[in-house]
């Protein structure tokens, strides 16, 4: 069992900085290594038990704050100022530096995304096809840009801030998604793509896990029985001992 190294890591672009904290095995061997992107209104945190659990095993990882990615992030940007495609920067500076690491195996790069976090990075891996060698989703939230422009149907009918769950949004979260279908931007991934999502979540609906594993060309969606939007104890071991069993197998392909 790996002891962990725990950074905290800041990440600068476009004007604005990122707050993240890594997790490295240390025995000064390049290791495999999971980019962790946390949902709505979440934070690096979220994400800290899989990483220890990774780093047990001899996998690295970092979790970060999206810049105005919610009401306690320690990165730039107030969450008036975030959208999704600001969160899609982030997250593409976090892969730009990370891949350039010398303790990294540049060949075996994840991601895993949750809910929001799940769709900015299923958005990603578009980009970074060479990059990325597979990508884990968490009940990703594929239904964010059809719930919003439902709630406002027109360009005009968007106010200057929304409040949802205790958040203010700016405009620009809401225009920049508006009437922008997600199944059309995603699919191009050729690699391999684990998607969680509990046959009970009243978010994000089971039918978008599935329609999204039959447009990628190799993906698999494991159904977890009873469970919502945010797992039980019991459902987030799972997806953790998955996440390695997932990275190991794909490390191992390369």
């Amino acid at each position: 069992m790996s002891e962990c190294i725990k950074e905290v890591v800041k990440i600068k672009h476009h004007g604005r900085e990122i707050y993240g904290v890594s997790y490295m095995p240390n025995n000064g061997e390049k290791c495999p290594f999971v980019i962790f992107s946390h949902g709505f209104n979440g934070t690096n945190e979220d994400f800290a038990k899989n990483s220890e659990y990774l780093v047990a095993n001899g996998v690295g990882a970092y979790c970060f704050d999206f810049c105005g990615g919610s009401v306690n992030s320690k990165s730039d940007l107030s969450t008036a100022e975030m959208s999704i495609f600001t969160e899609k920067e982030d997250l593409s500076a976090v892969i730009n530096t990370i891949k350039d690491w010398n303790n990294v195996d540049q060949d075996n790069i994840f991601l895993f995304g949750g809910s929001q976090g799940g769709l900015v990075t299923a958005l990603a891996a578009e980009e970074y096809i060479d990059e990325i060698k597979g990508i884990l989703l968490l009940f990703p939230a594929f239904c964010i840009p059809d719930n919003w422009t439902e709630r406002f149907p027109t360009l005009d009918s968007i106010p200057d801030t929304a409040e949802i769950w205790g958040v203010t949004l700016g405009r620009v979260f809401v225009e920049s998604i508006h009437g922008y279908n997600v199944f059309d931007h995603i699919g191009k991934y050729h690699k391999n793509v684990l998607i969680f999502h509990g046959d009970q979540d009243e978010i994000v609906p089971l039918e978008d896990g599935e329609r999204a594993t039959k447009l990628y060309p190799h993906a698999r969606l494991e159904v977890f029985p009873g469970e919502g939007h945010g797992f039980s104890e019991e459902g987030n071991k799972k997806v953790m001992e998955m996440t390695y069993e997932f990275v190991k197998a794909n490390a191992l392909d390369s």
